[in-house]
């Protein structure tokens, strides 16, 4: 296992849940777990992954809707689709997608 806070993805990058239908965008990433041990717990038993690896907040989206997801490193993987995110919230986190790239420039940043 890699040294927690060492994150595999980064914000602005598409991502997809490994078990569940949905892919989003990053726009933040917890070193460890960071959340309520309510949410903890809410996760049944078998399938509620370690704490000690970077957790990330998501704009979600699936087929039906857009929400925040809060996933675990172990349970993401790259988005191959090249589609962007619909996430209504994009625009308070990033100015533009980046079709070459497949990510979005979070805002503030220098643009190249």
């Amino acid at each position: 296992m890699r040294n927690p806070g060492t994150a595999k993805f980064a914000i602005g990058q598409i991502v997809r849940h490994r078990l569940f239908p949905f892919r989003g965008v990053i726009f933040d990433v917890d070193p460890v777990f960071n959340n309520t041990e309510e949410w903890w717990n809410a996760i049944p038993e078998h399938m509620r992954p370690h704490k000690d690896q970077p957790f990330y907040h998501l704009l979600a989206e699936n087929d039906e809707t857009e929400y925040v997801a809060y996933v675990s490193e172990q349970n993401l993987l790259v988005d191959e689709s090249g589609e962007p995110v619909r996430h209504p919230q994009l625009r308070e986190y990033f100015d533009g997608y980046d079709s070459s790239k497949r990510t979005y420039r979070p805002r503030g940043r220098p643009h190249h």
